[in-house]
């Protein structure tokens, strides 16, 4: 059996990955001229890097270089110990090209020892609801390929919507084109967003106003949601308020659901922004793309 990680994209809060005994990747970001990593909340000033962002500074994110996952990876391997790796989405980013230059490198060092890296195809909790299960059932003696085969089902049913309060956001980001962004804040278009089956980014739907996009989110989770066993998300980028009744209409409608509530890290926060508003739970299946960025 090999030594879970994930990274700190997966959103997990870190008091969850502590009790799970799961190793993570700090993740960077930068505002204001510093460089952080993302420690999953331990130690993370979430009002100051929003405040930021609504005074006008501009964060940014980057792949993490070769050495950085070399200085990850190699200690597990001259402990002689394998990794299991469970990722977000590698169509979001080009670090996995970083990692696997790593991975090469240190497959000439230690010819004996492997990392198996699995796509959750998802980012933020639609990760982090993955890592955990693969979690609990590692600490239930499961091995690696028992994981995986677990995973290839289940990723396909982990649904993620949410909104964003300002477009432009994911414009800088390259998420959005510049005339959808243009468009949309102009008619107070709120698009709701989803993870599709590729793990890239989709408009599932066009929403006009804030309130009916949060209402939108409530009804996708009552009329999806098809396993109680999972929690389902509410997450909110500097808007608790907001995140607070989304949460309390959900409840309503599914009394049966468990809801978490957290808040959005700086590394997914600085491409969606303050005032996303997101839901992650179980159902049958992804959402079906409808509409391309």
């Amino acid at each position: 059996m090999s030594v879970l990680l994930c990274d700190s994209n997966c959103e997990l809060w870190y008091t969850t990955v502590k009790e799970l005994g799961i190793d993570y990747i700090p993740m960077p970001y930068l505002y204001n001229d510093r460089e952080y990593f993302y420690d999953l909340g331990e130690n993370t000033d979430f009002a100051a890097f929003y405040s930021a962002v609504r005074a006008g500074a501009v964060p940014k994110t980057q792949a993490l270089n070769p050495e950085n996952y070399k200085d990850v990876l190699e200690p597990y391997f001259a402990a002689g110990e394998d990794v299991l790796y469970i990722s977000f989405s590698h169509a979001m980013s080009g670090t996995f090209a970083q990692l696997d230059a790593a991975l090469s490198e240190l497959k000439q060092k230690y010819p004996n020892r492997k990392c198996t890296v699995f796509d959750t195809k998802s980012i933020s909790l639609g990760t982090g609801i993955q890592v955990k299960a693969a979690a609990e059932l590692k600490n239930k003696g499961a091995s690696d390929e028992e994981i995986i085969s677990f995973l290839n089902d289940f990723t396909n049913r982990v649904a993620v919507y949410f909104v964003v309060d300002d477009l432009m956001h994911l414009k800088r980001g390259g998420r959005l084109s510049a005339t959808s962004a243009v468009v949309g804040t102009l008619l107070s278009i709120k698009p709701m967003l989803t993870i599709n089956a590729g793990g890239g980014l989709s408009v599932y739907e066009k929403v006009s106003g804030r309130k009916k996009a949060v209402r939108s989110l409530c009804e996708k989770v009552a009329r999806t949601i098809t396993d109680y066993n999972y929690p389902v998300y509410v997450l909110d980028a500097d808007c608790k308020e907001e995140g607070d009744e989304l949460a309390a209409m959900i409840k309503t409608r599914r009394p049966e659901a468990e809801i978490v509530r957290q808040t959005v890290g700086p590394v997914i926060g600085s491409h969606c922004g303050p005032g996303t508003l997101g839901v992650i739970f179980i159902a049958d299946e992804r959402p079906v793309k409808l509409e391309n960025k």
